[in-house]
């Protein structure tokens, strides 16, 4: 899924592949999670954060949800 807010990463479709498997997997890493995660793409951890950050907000969007963490309600 990439959008033009992610193009700054410039990814590989394999760096893409795993980082939207662990999506799929958690939508909000821990910090083990997040550095395993960097270290398999070789992100850096910063990267991956800002990938999963973005990513987040448009799966929320697409959702009907809002694009920051929040209630529904807000």
């Amino acid at each position: 899924m990439a959008s033009k807010s992610m193009e700054f990463l410039k990814l590989s479709e394999e760096q893409i592949k795993v980082l939207e498997d662990s999506f799929k997997g958690c939508k909000y890493p821990d910090g083990t999670t997040l550095m395993l995660v960097a270290a398999e793409c070789g992100l850096s951890e910063e990267d991956t954060l800002k990938w999963f950050k973005l990513r987040n907000a448009q799966w929320r969007q697409a959702e009907g949800l809002p694009a920051e963490l929040g209630s529904v309600l807000d």
